[in-house]
């Protein structure tokens, strides 16, 4: 109930009141039912035309659900603010994310295979912003559609792919951080290459299947309103094929379930591992490597809770649609605008999730600190930081060989210890 009443607070001071601007009769049926975006409202008429020709279903026509008792529309000052946002998170985002890819490739004591995922999710991250945040800016200022069909189907795919590649580096490093920490060193020397590779292979094939059904199922309809002939880019609302059907059906929980619960889960369950090994060394055995690693699991933790922060507001208006919106409501127009409002608002707080990983990493590595400034403020050349990396590095190796060495001797072992992972002293 609390957030029923929290959406309904939001709804009075945010939504417009476009009624005065119009005629007094009521609105047109806008629905929910069709959704580009999160947040682009599709406005369904009797005619409408489509690359799409839905079968034609015998019988009665069904009736339209009752007029709006009034319109629905946001505040002219909630756009121009929404605006302001995503220029900020663009030029924050491209500026972090470019520099972040710059020092990873430029300073090769960098490359490691943590570093390498990190630069994979800011790649993601970065193509998220360049496509999303024009893109959402354009629907909240305009009704229509002006790029054509390619677009119409190239934009939702490269979206839905960019969430993808997020997703999944960040479910990598946490096996990462969990491989890191419990010391498995089974894949070591060139192999660390390999299976970085292949990890990063994977989370781009699989991010691009998942996103296939998207080039399918949008697509342009056009309308007239309120004596206007619009374009609409959208998920079509009439699916030809049974799959696209069920796509379209569960598409809301599946996005809800597989790229915001899944990572959360998945970092849970290797995180819980990781807490458990690490319970089971006194503090006699804990190493400075290992006291080193459980540092940069907090870091990747805190990434992770970053994400869902900034994810949550989004799948929450997604979900609250699906559970209390109700079609044939003639108040519902008001609780649309709402969540027209809320739709906006997680926008923006996901295109933040995508511009704030540079920001973390600056904050939390001294390394990344140093490799940031040089690469930012031109006052320290790259070339000079990775030569202070390279020698930082091989001392912290050093430390760490005779650490495990007096830790080994205190705890009794009879094993030997192995050396610390190379490309795991390398990512902060």
């Amino acid at each position: 109930m609390w957030i029923l009443t929290l959406v309904l607070f939001l709804g009075n001071l945010l939504v417009g009141e476009t009624a005065n601007n119009q005629d007094s009769e009521p609105s047109p049926v806008i629905e929910l039912s069709a959704v580009t975006s999160p947040g682009f409202l599709i406005l369904e008429k009797e005619k409408s035309n489509s690359s799409i020709y839905p079968p034609q279903v015998a019988g009665p026509k069904t009736s339209h659900p009752p007029m709006c008792s009034e319109s629905a529309g946001i505040r002219v000052t909630f756009k121009y603010v929404n605006i302001i946002v995503s220029l900020l998170v663009f030029v924050v985002g491209i500026v972090g994310n470019s520099a972040l890819l710059r020092i990873i490739y430029v300073n090769k004591r960098m490359r490691s295979g943590p570093n390498i995922l990190i630069a994979s999710l800011a790649l993601g991250d970065l193509i998220h912003i360049v496509i999303d945040i024009p893109i959402n800016a354009y629907r909240l200022m305009a009704e229509n559609w002006p790029f054509g069909l390619v677009l119409c189907k190239l934009i939702p795919f490269i979206q839905k792919t960019s969430v993808g590649i997020t997703v999944l580096s960040l479910c990598a490093l946490s096996v990462d951080r969990y491989r890191a920490v419990v010391s498995w060193n089974q894949i070591k020397g060139i192999w660390v290459s390999v299976w970085t590779a292949i990890e990063i292979g994977l989370i781009w094939v699989i991010s691009i299947l998942l996103a296939v059904p998207e080039v399918v199922g949008f697509d342009m309809i056009t309308m007239d309103y309120k004596e206007k002939h619009l374009t609409i880019c959208l998920l079509h609302p009439m699916q030809t094929t049974g799959f696209m059907q069920i796509y379209k059906a569960v598409k809301d929980w599946w996005l809800f379930g597989f790229y915001f619960c899944m990572p959360l889960v998945w970092t849970a369950v290797f995180y819980t591992l990781m807490t458990r090994k690490m319970l089971r060394k006194t503090e006699t055995t804990l190493c400075e490597h290992i006291k080193q690693r459980r540092e940069v699991a907090k870091t990747v933790f805190c990434l992770v809770i970053v994400f869902a922060l900034c994810w949550l507001p989004l799948y929450l208006s997604r979900i609250l649609k699906l559970t209390i919106y109700d079609e044939k409501d003639p108040n519902r127009c008001q609780l649309l605008s709402v969540f027209l409002v809320l739709d906006y608002f997680g926008i923006n707080m996901a295109s933040l999730n995508s511009c704030i990983n540079p920001i973390a990493l600056y904050i939390v590595s001294k390394r990344f600190k140093r490799c940031f400034k040089a690469c930012l403020c031109r006052c320290l050349p790259l070339q000079a930081v990775a030569h202070d990396e390279m020698q930082s590095v091989l001392k912290s190796r050093m430390q760490d060989q005779a650490s495990e060495q007096s830790c080994n001797i205190k705890a009794h072992k009879q094993t030997p210890v192995p050396e610390p992972e190379q490309e795991n002293t390398l990512l902060y």
